[in-house]
């Protein structure tokens, strides 16, 4: 069976999957290449494609299907969570191929999760990570976090996709785990989850957690980006963002409040008397 990991950056995907392939019947881990290969396939035998005549619906579906097979056949556990951001805005050829899937989309204040993308850039001060296309982008935090933002980029896309699955006909197929819910209970979110997807309890270990990608981060120019701390627990500390660009993103969790959708949540209720958040990413505004 196939299940999916969703949502945005920096949210706790990697330390869920952590978490969650502790439990023999599961297999978990960061995101994988099958999300890319998927759209490939799509584009391969769509309209346009000199190929698209050749390849009937049914084969598609047997090829997309077969993409899973094939990349997981060495995996001998029952439940395989394959994680990507993209799975959310690919949430109608999913449900056709796995109609019994369940995702769960990982969630964080938007200006935590750009927090902690600039807090892993600075770990990083000798390398020009990959997130970032030119030194236009990459000269200051209001620039990189400008970036991040785009509709098409690292945190924009997966805002833009979440809102898009949390809104669609396959909404009651998704889970909203909140991240500082995650760390603070994580024994109480897990309970949650596995009633979500209807499997027995497991008993986790939540001060003996591993995982880690130091090839990949390598690769990305992130060292220690998919490091995940042994112990599951809140880490609080002090914003490293100027307070005017922390203030922007600070009310973009419209999953506090998500009225007309049937997606399911494990997060912190929105205030009632707090702001109305924004309904689109705003971009940061150019240095001064």
């Amino acid at each position: 069976m196939f299940h999916f990991i969703s949502g945005l950056p920096r949210s706790g995907s990697t330390l869920l999957a952590a978490i969650l392939r502790q439990n023999p019947d599961f297999h978990a881990g960061m995101s994988s290449p099958v999300a890319s290969l998927f759209d490939g396939i799509i584009a391969q035998v769509s309209a346009g494609s000199e190929l698209a005549s050749m390849v009937d619906a049914g084969q598609r579906e047997r090829l997309l299907r077969g993409l899973f097979e094939s990349y997981y056949a060495d995996i001998d556990r029952p439940v395989v969570f394959d994680t990507n951001r993209a799975w959310t805005a690919q949430l109608p050829a999913l449900m056709k191929l796995f109609p019994d899937a369940r995702l769960i989309c990982c969630v964080r204040d938007v200006a935590w999760v750009m927090d902690s993308l600039e807090k892993q850039y600075r770990a990083n001060a000798f390398e020009h990570t990959r997130l970032f296309n030119s030194p236009a982008e990459r000269s200051t935090v209001y620039t990189r976090v400008e970036a991040l933002s785009g509709a098409n980029r690292l945190v924009g896309y997966a805002w833009h996709a979440l809102r898009e699955a949390c809104y669609s006909e396959h909404a009651d197929r998704l889970v909203l785990v909140d991240y500082d819910l995650l760390t603070a209970r994580p024994a109480d979110v897990m309970g949650l989850l596995y009633q979500f997807l209807e499997r027995e309890p497991f008993a986790h270990d939540f001060d003996a957690v591993a995982y880690d990608s130091p090839v990949f981060d390598q690769h990305l120019g992130l060292q220690g980006l998919h490091k995940v701390h042994p112990v599951v627990k809140p880490r609080p500390r002090k914003t490293i963002l100027p307070p005017d660009l922390f203030a922007r993103y600070a009310n973009m969790a419209f999953w506090r409040e998500l009225s007309d959708s049937r997606a399911f949540r494990i997060v912190v209720e929105q205030p009632k008397d707090a702001p109305r958040q924004a309904t689109e990413l705003p971009a940061a505004p150019p240095p001064a």
